[in-house]
């Protein structure tokens, strides 16, 4: 440690919000240069490698062959998929000094089709599974929490191709073990979720989450084995209620009511029910946003949904994408003068409506179902609007907040909210960039077919916060054994020469028995003290510290997980060790 580019800190950085945000950058593993970008540091390079170690080993053992693309690339294979366009201010872009066009790669499917399309002509030739370990850009709008969100990360990218659906089925399935393999041996909680194809479109799509409450993703489990981030999750439509004999809606005089809260306390006020309160699940609160395109075009989009939910942001931009949502302001108001803030009713919404602003509603709106919503007019609403009768929509959206309670889709029970942290995606992609890059082979009869590819992604850098996430606690890291930057963590704990040597003896036997060792040789320059404390903020999982008790034959060793103390007799210190 003499030696070594380390600089630990006592304080937490002032811009660390999450646990390995604050311990990475104390412990010296990594350190900031911008708002998400991070120089990697010796201890934090040690780490790393062994998560690349881990995740070759798995893809290999599934016949997956590793390649490496440049992370700057031309813009003509993403113009064909028009992510050049899709991708918005999220990509990179740069012009070389001949005015050409490029990118900072931020994902590669374009890139691995092109090269097969290159090189590979017939089904014979497949399957095939190809993956990269390399850095990627994505211009992240609010990057955050260390490296666990940043502008430029590390990715593991692998993607599968093959003649027909049911050979994409086969890799998609190996894939997935590997994952599980991947994930077991990196040690956190994780569970495998659901998910929203989003932008990349395909079919099948699965997120691996580490358990964390810091993570930035929501998802959902129930008892009987549902899991989904929110993104994915479909409301359990309630039947449709028959049309005969439902009462007329009838507008109604509901002054200073432009919120729920507000409208439900005037209706229980003035319109009391005979059977039951009014509540916010009885009325339908009409929510406009705007949806800014790739291409710079504004989309004001309207969403129904029963007044006592919110809209969940996630699961609006994951329908939205590759749009952005926006919010609809009073610029926007003003451009829309059949809009009547606070008591929007859906007879200003809908294509065929005077406004033209598309109408989306939640799938509990079904039909016959009667609402409160408002009038259009200032300071009235209308009582039992019924869906498919007094008005209609021009589609519906799964945007609507989940909670906890709500049922499962498939049945299997009450919904459960938990936090995770995305570390793997695995899609079925299908033949989407297969068809737009002309991606063909011959088949057995010799008939040129489209080749259907996977996608399968994991987070390289981010797993390395994901473990420190898990894998900490008040003072400092705790390294699982596979992932720590060395084996051991050996400290000489006093000045006496003949502990000093004893020190120097004990870390050349380590060595020579194959570990790893940090030793903690800062003679006359630190305290055991802040040895100690180091030693446990950079959480090397077996720390030997050579003491007083040297003299003795023995040193202590410490197990930095459990805080277990042995005093070990030199003579067993290997085997110990081993053990």
């Amino acid at each position: 440690m003499s030696r070594l580019f380390l600089r630990t800190l006592r304080d937490d950085p002032a811009d660390a919000e999450v646990p390995s945000h604050k311990l990475l950058v104390r412990a010296g593993y990594v350190r900031r240069v911008a708002p998400g970008i991070y120089s990697w540091l010796p201890l934090g390079l040690k780490v790393l490698a062994k998560v690349e170690r881990i995740i070759r080993e798995e893809m290999e053992s599934i016949g997956a062959q590793e390649v490496r693309f440049p992370a700057l690339l031309p813009r003509e294979p993403y113009e064909a998929s028009n992510r050049w366009t899709e991708y918005g201010p999220n990509l990179f872009r740069l012009k070389d000094r001949k005015g050409n066009d490029m990118l900072l790669g931020p994902t590669h499917e374009e890139m691995f089709a092109l090269l097969v399309k290159d090189l590979y002509s017939s089904y014979k030739d497949l399957p095939l599974s190809l993956f990269q370990i390399q850095t990627k850009y994505r211009d992240e709008a609010r990057p955050r929490a260390g490296i666990l969100r940043g502008r430029e990360f590390i990715m593991k990218d692998s993607y599968s191709f093959d003649i027909d659906d049911a050979g994409l089925e086969r890799s998609y399935q190996a894939h997935r073990e590997a994952y599980i393999r991947i994930f077991d041996r990196l040690g956190f909680e994780y569970v495998i979720v659901k998910a929203d194809s989003g932008a990349m479109g395909g079919s099948a799509s699965e997120e691996f989450l580490a358990v964390s409450e810091t993570g930035e993703d929501t998802f959902v489990r129930s008892a009987g084995g549902y899991a989904a981030n929110v993104e994915a999750v479909t409301t359990v439509v309630p039947d449709a209620i028959p049309l005969d004999g439902l009462p007329a809606a009838h507008v109604e005089q509901t002054p200073g009511t432009p919120t729920i809260e507000t409208l439900v306390a005037h209706l229980n006020e003035a319109f009391p029910r005979d059977d039951r309160p009014w509540e916010g699940s009885d009325t339908l609160k009409n929510v406009l946003v705007i949806l800014r395109h790739p291409d710079g075009t504004r989309e004001p989009l309207a969403i129904g949904l029963p007044g006592d939910r919110e809209v969940d942001a996630k699961r609006l931009e994951a329908f939205a994408a590759p749009a952005e949502v926006e919010a609809f302001d009073d610029k926007d108001f003003a451009a829309n003068p059949a809009l009547v803030k606070g008591y929007i009713g859906p007879e200003a919404l809908g294509l065929e409506s005077a406004s033209g602003i598309r109408y989306l509603l939640d799938p509990r709106v079904v039909e016959g179902s009667s609402w409160v919503t408002g009038a259009n007019v200032s300071g009235s609403h209308v009582i039992d609007l019924v869906a498919g009768r007094d008005f209609t929509a021009d589609g519906t959206i799964e945007a609507a907040e989940v909670r906890v309670g709500d049922p499962a889709p498939d049945g299997s029970g009450p919904l459960e909210l938990a936090r995770g942290i995305e570390m793997g995606h695995i899609f079925q992609l299908g033949r989407k960039y297969a068809e737009v890059l002309d991606l063909k082979v011959l088949d057995e009869n010799g008939k040129l077919v489209t080749v259907t590819m996977g996608s399968y992604g994991v987070g390289v850098s981010r797993a390395v916060a994901a473990v420190a996430e898990y894998a900490h606690d008040d003072a400092g890291l705790i390294w699982p054994r596979e992932l720590a930057p060395f084996d051991v963590h050996l400290i000489v704990a006093g000045k006496d020469e003949t502990v000093v040597a004893g020190a120097e003896q004990v870390y050349a036997d380590l060595v020579g028995e194959g570990f790893d060792v940090l030793f903690d040789d800062r003679l006359g320059k630190v305290s055991p003290g802040v040895k100690f404390k180091d030693a446990e903020l950079i959480g090397v999982p077996t720390i030997v510290v050579v003491g007083k008790g040297f003299v003795d034959g023995v040193v202590e060793v410490k197990d930095r997980a459990t805080g277990e103390r042995q005093d070990v007799p030199l003579a067993d210190l290997i085997s110990t060790l081993r053990g």
